[in-house]
């Protein structure tokens, strides 16, 4: 497409079933962006969050973090930090100046404009599961690697729930594709499933470009059009202790250049790759995170900038990563505390270690989505799907895990907290007095159809109406609606002419052999 020629139609209007309240399988929330105004839960006092951005600063200062890519370290060199080889140190005040060029609060905006996100303020917003390698099912029963089929699965079940606002990496890794052109085909796939704000991996050069080619092709933008705004983002994570990786941050500095939306998560795990302290943990990965924002905010001032946190703990049995426990939850509501101190917005996660969609999944899950709300987080990654701690994708833990999601979207619906006189209520207890009932006076008839939240997976019936109506399990429930969610999906529009498009931009960059596999 010429960026002189005729604009198409964009088109992006209609999102299929996933825009409507209902349909055959599920009564769910319109889609909306939910507003966390609850106080954050705040574990430090003021100077524990000095002590701890502190601890951070020493180490940037004193210490120092590999940086694995030339490129970055002659920018960050002209910048007047101190290079030792790959070693970086920076000066507290520095680091402090840079960071305050980034946003507080920013828009993405994907192929659909109604789609549009808002990352930061009161917001927080759930994406899917995100580059498990292996797949389960209730049907088959095992750990198998993922599939392309598999990756377009959960797409759909991205794009039909209304409380999932973004799509991060791969939900589950195509490895029947090959490695070189993967990125070309999985992207395509995101982008003609969902309409909703899409990924890129970052890493090296030629999987970021292409993305970012496929997005601005998708939304029918020109150059300038695609670099005004964030479209898209990235997710990189630092090599802990104290490293970033060649590929990732050269992605990280392709895609602060073009204006696109950067979000930073250390894998600091105490015990393992951090501190057994969790206050040294979250030094460190705060130390890890600021490095590369300052980097980006470098290349260019304003760029969009989220910190990330995984800072967990490991089971010192065995030394496997341990999720949604109460260090993980402290450890994210004490992030949220030094993302607000640096005035970032946040990216946490709902994870759990467990293997299969149990009773375990569930309260690991909740301990992680809950400590999401708690630390003010306003991107949650992981937020359905994740089994394994990250090695497992289940279509079952999906629609669990929506059902989580959807009921704390209920939890800030301003309508339970409203205190007006209808809502008190007086009339109404006066009416039944001492002796009776609510169920059938009309201030219950009003309100009762929207009064309280109605899952569309739980089963609230007594034992012996559940065991009539065939007595089946929460995870077979949801078996049972991941198909015939698949059934009934509905691919959001996409202009003939764009999908054309990106066919043959695919086909072209498939003959120039795609992108390498080794750095």
């Amino acid at each position: 497409m010429s960026e002189q020629g005729q604009k198409r139609k964009r088109g992006g209007g209609r999102a299929g079933n996933a825009q409507r309240r209902g349909s055959a399988s599920i009564e769910q929330m319109p889609w909306h962006l939910p507003i966390n105004n609850d106080s954050p839960t705040e574990p430090l006092n003021d100077d524990g969050v000095m002590a701890i951005h502190d601890g951070a600063m020493r180490i940037l200062e004193e210490i120092g973090v590999e940086f694995l890519n030339k490129k970055a370290l002659r920018i960050l060199k002209k910048a007047g930090c101190k290079i030792n080889e790959q070693n970086v140190r920076m000066d507290r005040h520095f680091v402090m100046e840079m960071v305050a060029k980034a946003p507080s609060t920013f828009d993405i905006t994907p192929r659909n404009v109604k789609r549009k996100i808002t990352v930061g303020g009161p917001y927080i917003l759930f994406g899917n599961v995100s580059s498990p390698p292996a797949y389960w099912d209730l049907e088959i029963g095992k750990k198998i690697p993922g599939s392309r089929e598999m990756f377009a699965n959960f797409c759909k079940l991205s794009q039909y729930f209304n409380c999932i606002h973004f799509l991060g990496g791969y939900p589950v890794e195509p490895v029947d594709l090959h490695p070189s052109t993967r990125h070309l085909d999985a992207v395509f796939d995101k982008l003609i499933l969902s309409d909703k704000v899409a990924h890129a991996y970052s890493l090296g050069k030629e999987r970021v470009e292409d993305v970012m080619e496929m997005v601005r092709i998708a939304g029918n933008l020109s150059h300038e059009e695609f670099e005004a705004s964030p479209k898209m983002f990235t997710n990189i994570n630092s090599t802990s202790p104290l490293k970033h990786d060649e590929p990732m941050l050269d992605g990280w500095m392709r895609l602060a250049k073009k204006n696109q939306a950067l979000i930073v998560t250390p894998f600091t795990l105490a015990g393992a790759m951090a501190p057994v302290t969790m206050a040294g943990a979250v030094a460190q990965s705060i130390a890890e995170a600021l490095c590369v924002v300052v980097l980006a905010q470098y290349i260019r001032p304003g760029a969009a900038c989220v910190i990330g946190t995984f800072t967990s703990n490991v089971d010192m049995k065995s030394g496997a990563p341990a999720f949604g426990t109460p260090e993980y939850m402290r450890a994210t509501q004490m992030t949220g505390q030094l993302a607000r101190f640096y005035g970032l917005p946040m990216r946490s996660s709902g994870v759990c270690a467990a293997n299969i969609p149990d009773g375990q999944s569930i309260w690991e899950t909740s301990n992680s989505l809950w400590a999401a709300v708690q630390s003010g987080t306003n991107l949650v990654y992981h937020a359905a799907g994740w089994l394994e701690g990250g090695l497992i994708a289940s279509p079952e833990k999906f629609v669990m895990d929506c059902e989580i999601i959807q009921q704390i979207q209920r939890y800030f619906d301003p309508m339970l907290t409203a205190t007006k006189t209808e809502d008190i209520a007086v009339d109404a207890i006066k009416e039944v007095g001492n002796d009776g009932h609510f169920f059938g006076i009309q201030h219950t008839q009003d309100r009762y159809s929207e009064a309280f939240y109605q899952p569309f997976l739980s089963d609230w019936r007594n034992f012996e109406a559940w065991e009539a109506a065939g007595g089946t399990w929460t995870a077979e429930r949801a078996h049972k609606k991941y198909k015939m969610i698949l059934n009934e999906f509905e691919t959001p529009h996409l202009d003939q002419g764009i999908k054309e498009e990106l066919e043959s931009f695919i086909a072209r960059r498939k003959s120039e052999g795609g992108a390498p596999t080794d750095y």
